[in-house]
């Protein structure tokens, strides 16, 4: 049985570090790489060079709305084709372990996983809005 008292605040743990992996991301992407080296990459991987600004619109806004607690149940599973995206496109072929040569599709499958559990848990504690 879930414990009520306690769910909560595991809802809100998981939003927050969720959150924070996003906005770690959406970072790399603008400060690290560029947007433009960014949108290159997206390019090089077949994609459209401009989807790249999109993705890194939706980790940035995305996080943020995870880490307040804003129609988390709804951002996460918005997020979820990113993640999607991310294993066809890039790690998939590279296996399932993280530590593989390029950086197989592990992690970033348990990160999906995650966004489905917060939106089957819904904002948790401390969250601006509350869903049903």
């Amino acid at each position: 049985m879930t414990d009520a008292r306690t769910a909560p605040y595991a809802a809100l743990l998981l939003r927050i570090s969720l959150g924070g992996l996003f906005l770690a991301h959406a970072g790399l992407k603008l400060f690290v790489f560029t947007p433009a080296g960014t949108a290159a990459f997206f390019g090089k991987l077949g994609l459209p060079p401009a989807l790249a600004y999109a993705v890194m619109a939706a980790e940035a806004l995305g996080g943020l709305a995870l880490i307040l607690g804003v129609y988390a149940r709804w951002v996460a599973l918005a997020l979820v084709p990113i993640l999607v995206g991310a294993i066809v496109a890039v790690h998939g072929a590279n296996g399932f372990f993280a530590q593989n040569p390029g950086g197989g599709w592990e992690f970033v499958g348990f990160w999906t996983v995650a966004l489905l559990v917060q939106a089957l848990l819904g904002s948790g504690a401390h969250a601006l809005t509350r869903e049903a």
